[in-house]
């Protein structure tokens, strides 16, 4: 069985209820209105019947749930997307072997509460969080208990990327432009991320706790010397007492925490980014993910995975038993 743990859902009655609800202008309208395997299941179903022996971990689509209301209406649209994304994987366990829970993170209070929800009453294998809470840094005090919850479920937590046309490259220019946001910046967005929850002490107060990077890691795997050797150099080219102080504080390397992570496939079929990522994590922190229904879709992910010479053994690791593991399936 081919578990596919990062493909992309917005269940209809969610995303009808935030078309009434988001923004004007909302991050990724156009684009998830014109996806139509996002909401329509009959679509979505027919892309999957193509693949023998494929199932879905779903995940909420984009945007953050943070990013279309405030932190009294994001609890409720949290457990509509949950409720909604539970239903269909007990109506089509053949097609959806589990979700990812979706959480208000503008009201960390009630981001507790659904968690237990999500996971107890419905059956979750993990949460989802943005690289940032509308700007702000998952290593800040307000979002702790949220990690600390986690670990103490022994539940993954998967990491997606945000970024909005708004933040601009160049300071004369009032947005970024041609996508850059979206081909560069949500790259930088995950990898930023990932170093805050290095920085940040994370995996020293919680070592075992699994975080799923979207996109394989972003740029850690190809800037493995600048996040390794080139980081343990922290402090000597600054004179700011954070970050003079910051290995101190931290028990291990920087580069050994960056390999804590896991990363998945879902690079849209390109091999030498799959090859960067696997020679990074090794096997046993990568997972078959493809990002449907978005760019790539499940045949690229395949046909780059087929062509990385993969032994039996890694390859069930990746395209199963990985996420088996992490997921308790």
């Amino acid at each position: 069985m081919d578990i596919d743990i990062f493909p992309h859902i917005l269940p209809l009655p969610y995303f009808r209820k935030i078309q009434e609800t988001g923004p004007q202008g909302m991050l990724m309208a156009k684009r998830i209105v014109n996806v139509k395997p996002l909401h329509d299941l009959d679509a979505r179903l027919r892309i999957m019947d193509e693949y023998e022996n494929y199932t879905q971990v779903l995940t909420l689509g984009a945007p953050a749930i943070e990013a279309i209301a405030g932190p009294d209406v994001t609890p409720e649209l949290a457990k509509l997307a949950n409720e909604e994304m539970a239903k269909l994987c007990a109506q089509r366990p053949d097609k959806f072997i589990g979700f990812v829970a979706s959480l208000p993170m503008n009201n960390p209070e009630a981001s507790i509460k659904e968690i237990d929800r999500a996971v107890g009453d419905l059956g979750a294998t993990g949460i989802q969080l943005y690289t940032n809470v509308n700007g702000i840094a998952l290593d800040r005090p307000e979002f702790e208990p949220i990690f600390a919850r986690m670990a103490e479920l022994q539940l993954p937590i998967w990491m997606h990327p945000t970024r909005t046309p708004a933040i601009a490259e160049y300071v004369d220019e009032a947005r970024s432009y041609y996508d850059m946001w979206w081909a560069f910046g949500w790259p930088f967005e995950t990898s930023v991320a990932m170093g805050r929850i290095v920085f940040g002490g994370i995996f020293d107060r919680y070592p075992d706790l699994a975080i799923i990077t979207h996109h394989m890691g972003a740029m850690i795997p190809y800037f493995e010397g600048r996040v390794g050797a080139g980081l343990d150099d922290l402090g000597q080219r600054s004179d700011d007492p954070t970050d003079n102080e910051a290995l101190g504080k931290l028990k291990k390397t920087p580069g050994e925490y960056f390999r804590m992570f896991y990363g998945d496939t879902a690079l849209f079929g390109a091999v030498g980014a799959m090859k960067c990522g696997l020679d990074y994590f090794g096997a046993d922190h990568v997972l078959f993910g493809t990002d449907m229904p978005f760019v790539g879709q499940i045949s690229d992910t395949l046909e780059g995975i087929a062509k990385l010479g993969l032994s039996t053994e890694d390859r069930l690791s990746i395209m199963e038993g990985n996420a088996r593991r992490l997921l308790k399936i």
